[in-house]
């Protein structure tokens, strides 16, 4: 694998120079993950389930009638969710109508809840773990979440602010470039090696699993 140097070189040379490529590294303010709300993590983990497979632009049309529908999201009220909410939900024309996913909001209310018993808060919980096992994390999400497994998680962490990786087409081309791994991966061992990685890049140059992620992404 080349240094991060080696790789920063590779994609500045495709963007315009190193000081255009910082400008688009730094395009977000760190964000203070303990002071979001336990409903607005409910909030953008349903939304990445709804537009896993489907058309991001449609639903983010259509999200304030998802507020709406789910009560802005508030915890105890998607937890509690129904049969008769549940029919009444398939039936609203202003949400995706998609049964199984309608059903994962009440799941991760329960699962946000769980969160929020054991640490205070959703937001202590993400904030606290560590990145240098950001696979780790990716593990309790689709462990103890619903649909969000591979790309759904990584998409929610990073819209949430958390540092880590999206294992995009572009990143995983990179990676097998570089020797890391063979194809896409999926087993822990492959995860593993791909954390390894990022963590030798993360020390070379003192940055955040998300600008790694994204020069990797842009170097090709």
């Amino acid at each position: 694998m080349r240094s991060f140097d080696e790789l920063f070189e590779i994609t500045a040379n495709r963007k315009g120079g190193p000081d255009a490529l910082e400008k688009l590294l730094h395009t977000s303010p760190p964000v203070d993950l303990k002071s979001i709300t336990n409903d607005r993590w409910l909030s953008t983990m349903a939304k990445c389930v709804f537009q896993a497979g489907f058309n991001w632009k449609v639903v983010d049309s259509m999200w304030p009638g998802f507020e709406k529908a789910f009560n802005n999201f508030d915890i105890g009220y998607c937890a509690m969710l129904h049969d008769d909410d549940f029919d009444r939900l398939v039936c609203d024309k202003s949400i995706v109508r998609h049964g199984t996913k309608i059903r994962s909001v009440q799941q991760n209310a329960m699962f946000v809840a769980s969160l929020a018993k054991q640490h205070g808060s959703a937001g202590n919980f993400f904030a606290s773990w560590p990145c240098e096992d950001f696979i780790g994390l990716l593990g309790v999400l689709k462990k103890n979440g619903s649909r969000l497994g591979g790309n759904t998680g990584q998409y929610f962490l990073r819209f949430m602010g958390v540092d880590g990786f999206i294992l995009s087409r572009d990143v995983v081309a990179r990676l097998i470039a570089e020797d890391i791994i063979d194809k896409a991966p999926t087993s822990q061992k492959a995860l593993t090696q791909v954390q390894n990685a990022f963590n030798i890049l993360s020390q070379q140059s003192g940055r955040s699993l998300t600008h790694i992620s994204r020069v990797l992404a842009m170097s090709l």
